[in-house]
């Protein structure tokens, strides 16, 4: 059924869903599992994903669908909100349907965005779980990424205090010579705290550590999240973890995990989260809960694992990529399909009538003021000045060989003289639309939208990079840069260019990914910059390697690895019902 989501809150759906969601017995039996093939956590389960992927590896797959959006806007476009809602509509036409998810970040859940769940009668249950740790990927991941730290600002106090005797004698290792000023690697904590961002460490006497500079990132952020996004099983992850850069000796020589004998310990603090949590929409679709977000500053993708099983269990495998369709969907495309082999059939670009109006040259939307009238009004001008935004992305969907489908995620203040514009324009670019009500009306409301994506994954796609892998990185980027975003050039300044001649010359990098580092909120690297700018050219200020997953991340712009917390955030709309010990004020 349908719950009144104008009236009800979307913790207050989820509660009264909660209610009927199967049990995990329940769920292994109406997904076909082995009894060891499912672990209970509470409510909810793991998948033992090596023992699934074994017992079905010779089962064709089923049809791959990724959803990807416009540019974002604070108005929110619903990329989460449409992938359940599209999994809801395929169960109404009696489909074998699941997908994946990424897990919440604990900073956005309690800053501005709130919980990725989706809203509605299309989201992700049980919400409270969902936003707050679920089955502990993220802490395990936390723990794995500052272990290395400790094993590192260790290392270099002990190389202080002692001569190369007593080193040998007390750790049975070689002296390692970092540079101080070149460590790159930093501590992590899932909230967003801006006076992290920069520190000092090691403050007091000699036993209380090495004093230099240090920095946080936000935890999703970390290269190990990265990896989870992209590895292929718990040995792959094993090797990888040798081999993450920590930082520099005086000679310029890397140091890595392996170097500090600190792979293991960090695989041992994350063998648990090799294994995809299995969550549901609020109309019981199966969903896999698998890696985490930041698409600007991360690969941004649920992972590899989860849609490989997917794809083995359902007839349709819904996944979704970070933000828009120039960074979560190049992404997709060129880094993740390239490391996993498997071929996508359909792209559903969300976008909405008020997103395309603040595209348009809306007015500028403040958090906790009312609405413009623009956006709560019918106003064609508006939508159709903001359409370049969508049919710019349309034409980077379609570069790939994947069938687009456009879905009109439906606000209750859209007319139909605005939905049959952004139609009429999509399909002239040659996209399939539909609109959908899926956050009103659930599954009822996405039937229009399920048809359409049945109907693009019939036809074949034919599926291709961008660029070819044996390409150099600054070409990557010039063409990532010209034919993704739409820049007219690309500039490096002197610290880029000489790391990007570096990794050009060293064989060792032909097969890293490329993964741009660039802001969300528009095209370009400057966030104040809607619609689809003209005449600019992309700046590269450096280049991070993520040596473990095998990244080299071109950094566009001014890019924080740990955002802010707002002068507002949720947290302080978020309590405990001390009766029942149920959550409020997630949203």
């Amino acid at each position: 059924m349908a719950y009144d989501a104008i009236k009800m809150k979307d913790w207050q759906i989820s509660e009264a869903a909660e209610a009927n969601m199967p049990t995990p017995d329940e769920w292994r039996e109406k997904l076909g599992l082995q009894k060891d093939e499912i672990l209970p956590y509470g409510r909810i389960a793991k998948l033992d994903f090596l023992k699934i992927i074994d017992r079905l590896k010779d089962k064709k797959d089923g049809k791959y669908i990724e959803v990807t959006a416009i540019t974002p806007t604070p108005l929110g476009e619903g990329k989460s909100t449409t992938s359940c809602g599209l999994m809801e509509g395929l169960g109404k036409r009696g489909k074998s349907v699941g997908g994946a998810l990424r897990q919440p970040s604990g900073g956005p859940t309690m800053n501005i965005k709130g919980t990725a769940a989706g809203g509605g009668n299309a989201l992700l249950i049980p919400m409270t779980e969902y936003s707050l740790g679920l089955t502990g990927d993220i802490n395990d991941i936390m723990n794995a990424h500052n272990l290395a730290m400790v094993a590192l600002t260790a290392r270099m106090q002990h190389e202080r205090n002692y001569d190369d005797e007593q080193l040998d004698r007390l750790t049975k290792m070689r002296r390692l010579n970092i540079d101080p000023t070149r460590v790159e690697f930093g501590w992590i904590i899932d909230f967003c705290a801006q006076s992290l961002r920069n520190i000092v460490i090691g403050l007091g006497g000699r036993m209380d550590g090495y004093t230099m500079q240090s920095k946080f990132g936000i935890a999703v952020s970390s290269e190990l999240m990265a990896m989870l996004s992209i590895v292929t099983d718990l040995a792959d992850l094993r090797q990888r973890m040798d081999e993450i850069t920590l930082a520099y000796d005086k000679k310029g020589k890397p140091i890595t995990t392996g170097d500090l004998e600190a792979g293991g310990a960090m695989t041992a603090w994350m063998r648990n989260t090799i294994n995809p949590t299995l969550c549901c929409t609020a109309e019981y679709q199966p969903c896999f809960v698998h890696a985490g977000p930041f698409a600007n500053i991360a690969v941004g993708q649920s992972s590899i694992i989860a849609d490989r099983i997917g794809l083995k269990m359902f007839e349709y495998h819904v996944t979704e990529s970070g933000f828009a369709a120039d960074i979560g969907f190049e992404k997709f495309w060129n880094v993740k399909c390239r490391f996993s082999g498997l071929k996508p059939h359909v792209s559903v670009l969300t976008t909405t009538v008020r997103a395309l109006k603040m595209h348009g040259g809306g007015p500028k939307v403040v958090a906790g003021i009312p609405l413009p009238e623009e956006y709560t009004k019918e106003n064609i001008g508006l939508v159709e000045k903001g359409l370049e935004n969508m049919l710019h992305l349309i034409s980077v969907i379609r570069k790939s060989g994947i069938n687009p489908v456009v879905c009109i995620n439906a606000f209750h203040t859209d007319t139909k003289a605005e939905w049959a514009v952004i139609k009429k324009a999509a399909e002239a670019a040659g996209a399939r639309c539909a609109v959908s009500t899926h956050w009103a009306d659930g599954g009822d409301g996405a039937l229009e939208l399920a048809d359409a994506v049945m109907d693009a994954a019939n036809e074949e796609a034919e599926f291709k990079f961008l660029y070819p892998n044996e390409m150099k990185l600054r070409q990557r980027v010039e063409k990532i840069a010209k034919e993704v975003y739409g820049a007219e050039d690309v500039s490096w300044n002197a610290v880029a260019t000489e790391k990007a001649k570096a990794f050009e010359a060293d064989p060792k990098y032909n097969d890293f990914a490329t993964m741009m580092v660039k802001t969300h909120l528009s095209l370009t690297h400057d966030p104040t910059l809607k619609g689809v700018p003209k005449g600019w050219t992309l700046p590269i200020r450096d280049v991070l390697i993520y040596s473990g997953a095998r990244f080299l991340c071109p950094c566009a712009g001014d890019i924080s690895l740990m955002p802010g917390t707002s002068s507002d955030p949720a947290l302080r709309r978020v309590d405990v019902d001390v009766k029942t010990g149920k959550v409020t004020g997630i949203f």
